[in-house]
């Protein structure tokens, strides 16, 4: 038996106005879609945990009740670094987000990080909101699901400023300096639809790198959708074809990437 995670995605937002408004709209280009339905077509291909990955105050709030409702989906919340801006100067915020982290669904704190791909906060808020994310992820003992675009040379100090952190690096693109960098920090390593229809031959074979004992596997749903399905909104079930593209790319099992990957979810998140 096949058994997947899907230890990134965004389900949460599927008809609720209270989440992440960028993927609210997305879903609502998907006919007839329900989180009862996504997760049940994700159980019919293996994919038997997923978790939801909050962005926001809200939006990580919309993640822990839908996470509550259902046995086999967890929450992450997290402040995007796109959204720092608006927690920067706010204690209020910030004691509303620290309160979130008690509640027993809750296994991760992000997606949090750097992202100097683009600016919608400034690097230096950025920061500060992440420094946070991780002192909040090390007092309540949670790993961190880390954002990480373009600003690793930023981002391995402040890493290195803490002890004991665990996570993994989300949705990873970068090269094979910062993969070797995340495995001797004991980081794991999230891939996700990008690895099926990336054209950098360079990324392709990081992808091939990896160690089986670091390797998650991730929709980001519904975004990033794997080849052959290019051009439809991504789904949790989606999951299966990354480790099919993994395993034949790596030359494994498919059953090989499943347990490995399903094990390495369960031990970091504790699911």
């Amino acid at each position: 038996m096949i058994e997947l995670t899907d230890t990134h995605c965004h389900i949460h937002s599927i008809g609720s106005q209270k989440g992440e408004q960028t993927t609210f709209k997305l879903w609502s280009k998907l006919e007839a879609a329900s989180i009862e339905g996504l997760t049940q077509a994700a159980s019919k291909s293996g994919v038997t945990r997923l978790i939801a990955v909050g962005v926001t105050l809200d939006d990580s709030r919309l993640a822990i009740e839908v996470a509550s409702d259902h046995l086999n989906v967890w929450a992450s919340i997290g402040i995007h670094p796109h959204e720092a801006k608006d927690y920067l100067e706010s204690e209020e915020k910030k004691q509303a987000f620290s309160a979130l982290a008690n509640n027993h669904k809750v296994v991760a704190i992000g997606e949090c990080g750097l992202d100097y791909y683009y600016t919608h906060s400034s690097k230096a808020a950025q920061k500060e909101v992440l420094k946070f994310q991780i002192e909040l992820a090390l007092k309540n003992n949670l790993p961190l699901i880390f954002h990480v675009r373009e600003a690793f040379n930023d981002f391995w100090p402040i890493f290195d400023s803490y002890k004991n952190i665990k996570g993994v690096l989300h949705s990873f693109t970068d090269n094979q300096h910062n993969l070797n960098q995340a495995l001797k920090r004991g980081l794991f390593i999230g891939v996700n639809g990008i690895a099926t229809f990336t054209k950098d031959p360079a990324q392709t074979a990081v992808y091939k790198q990896i160690p089986l004992a670091n390797l998650l596997l991730e929709t980001d749903s519904p975004f990033l959708t794997p080849v052959p399905l290019r051009g439809k909104i991504n789904q949790p079930k989606n999951v299966r074809l990354v480790a099919e593209y993994l395993a034949e790319l790596r030359d494994e099992s498919l059953k090989t990437v499943a347990d490995h990957t399903t094990k390495n979810a369960r031990r970091l998140f504790n699911l």
